[in-house]
Parts: structure tokens; sequence; C-alpha cells
């Protein structure tokens, strides 16, 4: 764990100020690789889930952070849990990448090219982090999230809202290919989230058929409380609505966010099963993917 006050010794800054700015607290950092993270949330999704890796026909893993080109993070996952044919690929949307993921494993299975998928939000932002910069170097922090898809009678998963803004791809980016950091215009995210990603949002739930006022909770990618409190507020929630804010306690950990902060959500019993809940995720790119799904 990296707290505010650890991070007063490394660059210049101050918990006050990374509270104000950021509302973060504490950012965890790994000692293992993106695929032991991986790995480790993958395993924990199917003892909870049921499958037997046999059965998983699709592994997919959501990061941007790896430094692993070939063998994908996936395929390394699957050989470590003994899934033993599946189709495996990594994907990098970077921070709405776990959200894209989720998606594309949703339309395959819906296709019929799988029953189970197994679909990983895994990151090393510490790898990326520029521990100079104390813009950015207090946001970031390394996580892993996991979910089971499985075919089921009765959809649990809405269409999804994704798209992107390539004209401002820069906004948010890893510079540098081969030692790479992260960088972004923050008020430029900031205004651009606030602004225009409540309504993609909203559509996100009409299209499940739904209106904002019926979910039960809202998990948004993790950048900063500010963001996730800005894009919030702008929509029509009911005042009950549990929202995700485990960024005060994990830092920004781009597309393991989503994942994980459900995770722990749900372990918590904070969401009721069986209710919906909007899973919205934006970054790099500029891009974004939202999905109502049923809580498991």
């Amino acid at each position: 764990m990296l707290t505010n006050t650890d991070l007063e010794g490394m660059v210049e800054t101050s918990d006050e100020w990374i509270r104000r700015r950021t509302g973060i607290a504490t950012r965890h950092i790994a000692d293992g690789p993106v695929a032991d993270l991986a790995t480790e949330a993958a395993a924990k999704a199917l003892a909870t889930a049921g499958p037997e890796p046999g059965e998983i026909g699709m592994v997919i893993v959501a990061t941007c952070s790896a430094i692993d080109r070939c063998p994908s993070i996936a395929a390394q996952v699957a050989g470590r849990l003994g899934i033993p044919a599946p189709v495996c690929f990594d994907l990098n949307n970077g921070c709405a990448g776990f959200r894209t993921a989720l998606a594309t494993a949703d339309h395959a299975i819906r296709a019929g090219a799988a029953r189970h998928a197994l679909v990983i939000g895994a990151e090393k932002m510490s790898d990326v982090t520029d521990w100079t910069d104390r813009g950015t170097c207090v946001l970031l922090g390394d996580g892993a999230g996991a979910a089971v898809l499985s075919t089921a009678d009765a959809p649990k998963l809405g269409p999804v809202v994704w798209g992107s803004d390539p004209a401002r791809r820069d906004l948010v980016r890893l510079v540098d290919a081969w030692q790479p950091a992260f960088a972004q215009d923050g008020q430029s995210v900031f205004r651009w989230a606030a602004r225009e990603l409540p309504a993609v949002a909203a559509e996100a739930c009409h299209r499940a058929g739904i209106a904002t006022t019926d979910l039960a909770g809202v998990v948004t990618h993790q950048a900063d409380l500010r963001i996730v409190e800005a894009l919030t507020d702008r929509l029509d929630l009911r005042d009950d609505v549990v929202i995700g804010k485990d960024v005060v306690d994990s830092g920004n950990t781009s597309a393991a966010s989503v994942p994980l902060a459900l995770s722990k959500m749900v372990g918590r019993g904070e969401l009721p099963s069986g209710e919906p809940v909007l899973l919205f995720a934006f970054g790099g790119g500029l891009s974004w993917a939202g999905q109502v799904v049923t809580c498991p």
C-alpha cells in the first residue's frame, strides 16, 4: 500500500492536496507482473461463478500496462489455470478496456461462439508511472478484477453504448512505446467527462429499457473522485443509489477499476442481487463504453 504520506517523501505534494484534488487516500503497488494479478483475479472469478476451466471457451484480458506482447496475458492466464483450448487475446482500450472486453465477450456468447467467457481487467500502472510528475503519480495504482459470462435463458446484460473521439486521443496517453509513462491533460479530461459522458451513460440505460432512476448502483471508471462525482451528479439517480468510490482506496487502476470496484461492492453486500447496475468506463482514445448489467 502506498499512502499519500509516502508520496510526500517522493514528490512535492501533500496529503491535503491529493485528497482535495483527487479524493485518493491510498493505492496499491504490485510485486509481480500483470499476468500474476490477472491470474489471481481470474481464479477467484472461476471459483465464484462455477464453470470448470475446461468449459471456458474465451479468455480476454483488458490491459494497457502489460510489458509482455506475446504470448498474450490471456494465454498466460489460461495456461496457469488449466483452461485447455480457449480463444485468448488481450485488448487495449485504455481505461475503457474492461467494459469493451465485457461487451465483446457478450456479443461472442450471443453469437454462439462460446458458452462461457472469462473477462479480466488487469493493470500494473506503477510500471508506467512517472514518479517525478506530481500531477499523475498520485493517481495511479495496480489491481485486477474478473468476471465470468455464461449463456442464460434471460440475458442479464443490456446493449452496450460504446465509441470514441479520436480527435482528442492524446488527452490521455502512454508516451514512449518502449519506456512508457502515463500522461494526461487532466482538466480537459475532467471537462469532457463531466459535460459529455452523462448523456452517454443515460443512453445505456435507455437501450436497456430502464430509466436512470431504476438503477440500484453505478460503477464508473475510477479516474479520480472529482470525475466520478461530477459524472454521477449529472445523472437522474435515486437518493439510495450506490455509487462506486473505490478510487479512494485503490487509486486509478485503469482497465481494472470497474471490475475491482464492482467485486468489492458485491462482496460487501452493498448491491442487491438481481438489481440493475450501470457499468461505465472512459479514458484514453478518448474511448467510452457503458452497459447495464443485472447484479450477480
